[in-house]
């Protein structure tokens, strides 16, 4: 059967659609040229994978919120993890196996923190006893602002008592607000079961089952860019090792520094409450202001006057800050190479997210997510950003 033009035509028409889509254009004597605009399919499949990651991400975070219990207790392991790696490595060179190593540093981490919950149990145990004393002492206080806030609403009532009223409508709270507190604390303690728990064992696997992991995860990717994700492991490694050796001397030497500076007052409890201004330190920039708290709550008991408080914020807010600009860059060293924006912003995010064990959490996730930005071609805008 000999093609006839009508044929030709329709044969023509058709392999030009299939090398447009293909990305080539038929000349008109028959020659293939590129094709010079975009073809609509790969814009519709770039649109889709963008819509396709927004997807994934809002999916992960949902999964994060909603089983923080399994996700922190992970985290905490990891972190663990490369927090007692040095030390196992140290006994392994001197032909310790590394099994046994692991075991010895897990039990030597659970007998410090049996130790130091031991002596925190006591001395809480104490000023449980004397709360009574310390209550009351709140209690005035509570009263005292509150008889300032009626003051207040008396004058508003004057001006307007429709507003008046319809404001005090809106503080009452709600029946259901204590139940959902209630629930939230019930969440709590099943994430610090799930830590308690299974901390020790997953830590123990990750450290005595290091190069079999480290080996698989490598496995995961191609093997043209397992140079790339093996560069990227190491960083990061570095990173919070550098981050929870460095973070772990500044809050001992501000527990230490606040204790002094409390017994210097001659404040009830010191070293207890020294403890918690060091603990509080670790959160960044507002761990400042929330050790105030505790200080003033033991203070309400010995002084009546604005300017005790005032020493207290002022001498708290001074070993804070020396800690955090003057100590910490030397300990922890500048591989963290967080900004100031980032860093406040990912304390609101995993704030927000896990609550306090957000707060605790946040730096090293940031500055892990900052170690995969520069590592990858696409993301390395985003890294500059968290370091600028």
């Amino acid at each position: 059967m000999v093609p006839t033009k009508q044929h030709a035509a329709a044969e023509h028409a058709a392999c030009g659609s299939v090398l447009f889509l293909l990305g080539i254009e038929w000349g008109r004597n028959g020659v293939y040229v590129p094709a010079t605009d975009t073809p609509p399919s790969l814009v519709r499949i770039s649109g889709s994978t963008f819509s396709l990651r927004l997807i994934a991400a809002a999916i992960i975070l949902l999964f994060c919120y909603y089983a923080q219990g399994v996700v922190i207790t992970l985290l905490l392991s990891i972190l663990l993890a490369y927090f007692l790696d040095p030390a196992v490595e140290l006994l392994e060179r001197v032909h310790v196996p590394r099994t046994l190593g692991s075991m010895i540093m897990v039990l030597i981490l659970i007998a410090v923190l049996v130790a130091v919950g031991y002596g925190l149990g006591e001395r809480t145990a104490d000023f449980a006893a004397n709360w009574p004393k310390y209550g009351g002492m709140l209690k005035q206080a509570a009263s005292t602002v509150e008889g300032k806030i009626s003051g207040l609403e008396g004058r508003v009532t004057d001006i307007g008592p429709d507003a008046a009223n319809a404001a005090r409508a809106e503080v009452r709270p709600e029946p259901g607000v204590l139940r959902s507190l209630i629930l939230r604390g019930i969440g709590s303690l099943y994430a610090l079961f799930l830590e308690v728990t299974f901390v020790p064992f997953l830590v123990f696997f990750m450290l005595a089952g290091k190069r079999e992991v480290w080996h698989g995860t490598l496995q995961l990717f191609p093997v043209s860019r397992r140079t790339q994700v093996k560069e990227t492991l190491e960083d990061m490694r570095e990173v919070l090792r550098d981050y929870l050796a460095g973070m772990t001397l500044v809050t001992l030497m501000v527990i230490a520094a606040s204790s002094l500076f409390f017994w210097f007052l001659d404040m009830d409890y010191p070293i207890l409450t020294g403890i918690a201004s060091g603990l509080l330190n670790m959160v960044p920039y507002i761990g400042a202001v929330m050790a105030w708290l505790p200080a003033f709550l033991i203070a309400l008991a010995k002084w009546k006057t604005i300017g005790s408080f005032l020493l207290i914020a002022g001498g708290l807010t001074a070993i804070h800050v020396l800690a955090l600009n003057f100590v910490a860059p030397q300990l922890v060293g500048r591989r963290v190479r967080l900004n100031a924006v980032a860093i406040t912003i990912s304390l609101l995010f995993w704030g927000w997210v896990w609550g306090g064990m957000g707060l605790l959490l946040a730096i090293p996730i940031t500055a892990t997510l900052r170690v995969i930005c520069d590592h990858t071609d696409s993301w390395r805008p985003i890294g500059r950003w968290l370091s600028a």
